[in-house]
């Protein structure tokens, strides 16, 4: 799952490459100039599409994009529904 999280960081958010490196306590928002609010909002609507889930407004809080382990674990937890 890291893998695939990584690959969609990577090509929603332009980082060529840089996501493959990151590891759980890598931290996203305030540390990836590149995921800004907007980003975000195109990251969620990717893993959408990708996965075939819905997330709803309050599936989401501060601490989903507070690091890539974050992220992964919320794919995962909507992915185990």
């Amino acid at each position: 799952m890291k893998g695939e999280v990584a690959a969609l960081l990577d090509e929603v958010l332009g980082l060529k490459g840089r996501a493959v490196q990151f590891g759980a306590d890598t931290p996203l928002i305030g540390s990836l100039p590149e995921l800004d609010s907007m980003a975000a909002v195109a990251v969620l609507t990717s893993l959408e599409e990708r996965f075939g889930f819905t997330i709803e407004d309050d599936d989401i809080d501060g601490s989903t994009f507070a690091t890539f382990g974050s992220l992964v674990g919320f794919v995962e937890s909507k992915l185990a529904v």
